[in-house]
């Protein structure tokens, strides 16, 4: 006779031994990320005491920038909606165009540090006397586009978009994607008064 605590501790091994035997092939899922409602494309004009006016966002607000070094036509296009801003100052050229050039690739070049690569796409209407810029920086980058606008002779705009949160390529990325259409179109709707 099999003792009873011996067949159960036989059946219970190979209980375990045919348990463990499992092909489970688990593997962590990816981070995921909240789901973003993107608003219905729709703009209003921007003018008025500045001698530029552009088209810009319904869904965004115009905020006097803080830091505008007292000129008013400083300003921050802000989007509630994704925590971001785009910093646009502005400046009067007094044979001093290159400087201005110069010094917006330089901030942009900063970014080489983080940026996996930056590409430019120049802008060109002899109609409306607007030329300039866009850079496009891929990466963890603080500031992952920015522009600049001039008409080669009096007036000078520089623009950078940032996110108020740690830079994350993969989280912003259809946020900015979206606010990209938006850069374009403030830039193709901009105008000299």
């Amino acid at each position: 006779m099999i003792n009873h605590t011996r067949l159960f501790v036989i059946l219970f091994s190979l209980l375990l031994f045919f348990a463990s035997c499992r092909n489970d092939n688990s593997t962590p899922k990816p981070r995921g990320y909240y789901r973003i409602d993107l608003p219905e494309k729709n703009y209003k004009e921007f003018s008025g005491e500045c001698p530029y006016s552009f088209e810009y966002p319904e869904y965004s607000k115009i905020i006097s920038d803080p830091y505008g070094e007292g000129n008013k036509c400083w300003l921050n296009i802000y989007f509630p909606g994704f925590n971001g801003n785009i910093h646009i100052s502005f400046k009067e050229i007094e044979g001093n165009l290159s400087k201005y050039i110069e010094d917006s690739r330089n901030l942009v070049y900063k970014h080489t540090v983080k940026a996996e690569a930056i590409s430019e796409k120049r802008y060109s209407s002899k109609e409306k006397e607007v030329y300039g810029i866009l850079y496009s920086l891929k990466g963890n980058v603080a500031s992952p586009m920015q522009f600049f606008m001039t008409d080669s002779t009096e007036y000078f705009i520089r623009g950078s978009l940032y996110f108020r949160t740690e830079p994350n390529k993969d989280s912003i990325a259809p946020v900015l994607g979206f606010v990209e259409k938006d850069i374009i179109h403030l830039i193709n709707t901009l105008e000299w008064e």
